[in-house]
């Protein structure tokens, strides 16, 4: 065997050991969409019947795309998608290429290609990487639930809430819509922890959300901004819409007590109204603030009520 052999033999045996080391699938085609080789990890990504004996894969000059995308094709969520950013890549070869795919089975690969170039620039085709990042996708979506879920009520946090709180003011500002606020204060909590205990207060406040949801639309928010302290956004909603909600909740959570462990917990909530103002470079904390001095007011009233801001801060 001469040199150039010996050179070309070692490079394909290196290009077959690297490929079947790599946690990526792995595909390579030529300029014509010819398949050059693949690694097993590629055929186990995609959940594929092997094409040809795994000891001739970097052989496989004759081997069409085809078959692959094909096979591809029926396993993809989009494949109409797939296939016009395949199309794309291979009239633009300089273009790169990074996407996350979704599968009819639930998982999602992570898609890397990249075009393959001579030293006098010359095109020779393209490689593509496939990873399977299905558990990482799972994980993330955990992590950003408990981010944005409050643990004990399911409500949104103190944080999430504002910040989808400014989204739509942002979309109220654009549109010239109206948004109003309630603050929402469970009434003497303490002292229900302190008669029934903390697993009876937990119960409390999960039930009243629960309820709370139900008596709100399906486009206002809920957010627990406090230890018993609620907040309701309500996107396109005059006054008289926000007061008619705040006194729905606060007649609910008067008339329906929490059962618990055999007991009845009777509870109410006072309830603080305010607008946002679009047209005044309002923001949503301001509101609040001004939410929060109603509270007060109908706290210092006898709580069990409702009240509007009325006033300046």
């Amino acid at each position: 065997m001469d040199t150039k052999d010996s050179r070309n033999q070692f490079s394909r045996s290196l290009l077959r050991a690297i490929q079947e080391a790599s946690p990526d699938g792995i595909l390579v085609v030529d300029q014509h969409s010819q398949v050059i080789s693949y690694n097993q990890r590629f055929l186990e990504v995609w959940q594929m019947e092997e094409q040809c004996r795994p000891d001739e894969q970097a052989m496989c000059q004759s081997l069409s795309e085809e078959p692959l995308l094909d096979s591809a094709l029926r396993k993809l969520k989009n494949p109409d998608a797939f296939l016009q950013r395949i199309q794309e890549l291979y009239d633009n070869p300089t273009l790169h290429d990074h996407a996350e795919i979704e599968l009819n089975d639930g998982r999602t690969l992570d898609r890397h290609s990249t075009g393959l170039f001579d030293d006098q620039n010359n095109y020779l085709g393209r490689v593509w990487f496939f990873r399977d990042i299905t558990r990482q996708k799972l994980n993330e979506a955990l992590l950003q639930d408990l981010a944005w879920r409050d643990p004990l009520t399911g409500t949104m946090t103190r944080g999430y809430f504002l910040e989808r709180a400014e989204e739509e003011l942002q979309r109220a500002e654009r549109y010239g819509h109206t948004l109003a606020v309630i603050i929402l204060d469970v009434d003497h909590f303490k002292e229900v922890n302190d008669r029934y205990g903390h697993y009876a207060g937990d119960r409390v406040l999960v039930i009243l959300c629960q309820r709370w949801l139900e008596a709100i639309r399906n486009n206002d928010l809920l957010g627990r901004i406090g230890g018993e302290e609620f907040t309701i956004l309500l996107p396109q909603s005059d006054l008289q819409t926000a007061l008619q909600t705040a006194e729905r909740v606060r007649s609910i959570t008067a008339s329906q007590p929490v059962h618990s462990d055999g007991i009845d917990i009777n509870c109410t909530v006072s309830c603080g109204v305010a607008m946002l103002d679009n047209n005044q470079n309002d923001s949503v904390k301001d509101a609040l603030k001004r939410a929060d001095n109603a509270l007060y007011s109908a706290k210092k009233l006898g709580r069990n009520r409702v009240e509007q801001f009325s006033g300046v801060l």
